[in-house]
This record gives C-alpha cells, sequence and structure tokens, in this order.
C-alpha cells in the first residue's frame, strides 16, 4: 500500500511540475497569450495533437456495460448538482486550471478527489468539474471528468467506465522547451508541448527539451445533461466544449 501511495504521488508531482511549466511560460510573458496562444489553439498546429493524444478504442458492448455507465451518468449527476453555482466549487476547494487562458471548457480540479481516484473508483466524487465560460464572465456547468493513475491498464479502466460505451484519453510526448525557447510553444512551427511537432523524446532529447512520455494520467469526461446519448460520453471537439480531440486520436500508439 506505501509503494502505491508513494507511485500515485509521483504521479501527481509530475502533473504539477508540467503545469507548473506552462504557467511559468505564460508569466514569462511570451508574446500576448490571449492573441498568440488563443490562435494557436486554432490553426494548423492542432494537427501535431494526434501526436499528444492518445485514446482506447471502443470495445464490442457486452451485457450489463450499458447499465452500469448509466448508474454513473446518473452518479455524476448527483455529484455536479451542488455545483450549478460555481462559487460553490471554489469554496470546497476545486481550482480552476489555468483559469486566464481562453479555453472552450475549464476544468474545476478537486487535488483530493484526483489523489483518491488512484486508489478506488468514486463516480460521486469527480476529479474535476467541466465549466463553459458565460457571457457575464461567469461559468456554467457542464460535465464532469473522472481519472485514473497513469499506467492502469485497459482492462482496469473498463472496470471503471465501460470502454464499450466510453473512451479513456491521455495525453502524451510532452516536451518542455528548453529554458528561452518558450515562445516555440505556440504558432504554427510550434515545437514544443501539446501543440508542437516534437513528439518522441529523441527529437526532443536532439531539441535539448525534457521529454515527459505522459501528461496527467487517465482521463474520461461525461455531460450527464446531455439528451442525445452519443454527446453523454463525448470524445470530439463541437460547439457544446467537449474538449477531448478524438477526431485526432490514434488508437494503438503506444507509450511506455
Amino acid at each position: 500500500m506505501r509503494l502505491r501511495v508513494e507511485q500515485v504521488r509521483r504521479v501527481w508531482v509530475s502533473a504539477l511540475i508540467a503545469v507548473a511549466s506552462v504557467v511559468a511560460m505564460i508569466l514569462l510573458g511570451v508574446g500576448t497569450f490571449e492573441g498568440t496562444a488563443a490562435a494557436a489553439m486554432h490553426d494548423e498546429t492542432m494537427s501535431h495533437m494526434a501526436g499528444h493524444m492518445y485514446m482506447t478504442t471502443l470495445r464490442p458492448i457486452q451485457p450489463g456495460d450499458q447499465q452500469k455507465a448509466d448508474a454513473i451518468v446518473a452518479a455524476a449527476k448527483t455529484a455536479m448538482a451542488p455545483y450549478q453555482d460555481y462559487h460553490k466549487a471554489l469554496a470546497d476547494g476545486y481550482t480552476i486550471f489555468l483559469p486566464n487562458v481562453p479555453q472552450k471548457q475549464y476544468h474545476f480540479t478537486s487535488a483530493a478527489s484526483g489523489l483518491a481516484a488512484g486508489f478506488r473508483f468514486d463516480p460521486l466524487k469527480p476529479t474535476s468539474l467541466l465549466y463553459t465560460k458565460t457571457p457575464d464572465g461567469g461559468y456554467k456547468l457542464a460535465g464532469a471528468m473522472y481519472t485514473d493513475r497513469v499506467n492502469a491498464t485497459e482492462d482496469e479502466l473498463n472496470e471503471r467506465v465501460p470502454l464499450s460505451v466510453a473512451r479513456w484519453h491521455q495525453h502524451i510526448n510532452f516536451c518542455k522547451a528548453p529554458k528561452g525557447q518558450e515562445a516555440a510553444y505556440f504558432g504554427a512551427n510550434a515545437k514544443y508541448g501539446l501543440l508542437g511537432s516534437i513528439t518522441t523524446k529523441e527529437a526532443c532529447d536532439a531539441a535539448g527539451g525534457e521529454f515527459r512520455p505522459h501528461l496527467f494520467g487517465w482521463m474520461v469526461h461525461v455531460y450527464p445533461y446531455e439528451t442525445d446519448p452519443k454527446k453523454i460520453w463525448a470524445t470530439d471537439d463541437d460547439d457544446m466544449g467537449h474538449d477531448n480531440m478524438g477526431h485526432m486520436a490514434m488508437p494503438g500508439m503506444k507509450v511506455d
């Protein structure tokens, strides 16, 4: 048990380091983030994201899978009910991931729930609540995100949320830019980060960067307020802000 606690702790430390590197990049003032970075999120650099995303392949439906998934959706709705007002989420310890960065969808994350998720799955305690920005500067609750440890097997993920219904994903192949080259996180010729052209350790080492095969652990999003069953476990970018980028997924591309 002590070893497993240490493994989970390392996952979260690695994640915090990665986030810190992004935040530090922003604080360094690499251009005007709202302009340069936001534009980059919609330009041709998005084509590189296929190399930075791994998604599970949908499995054939098994008896009981849909019922199990439906029960998770109901639990997610229950867990989300107290947080229609985002101020309540903040008061209960959820923190906004990169609140000053323009995003289609904002993750309000509970570090405590994320840590607990490394040991057991509790659909009443999602790691993150998913909000979209409202015109008045507030946030509207849209969904929830569940997580698992980075080295969980797909069979273990299937035990939590059936892979015949939902597709879990990981953000992978992150190359941290060398000091002084932070501008290369953005733009049409981005090299580093999750928008960059570098997707292997060899290329990252050659460019003088620091390679991380995984950024965070396994994740799956659920949108229990959707009426269309296909959108409840959505994995594609669309006007509802579902941001898993399923159209860029490359099933079978494993990372050690």
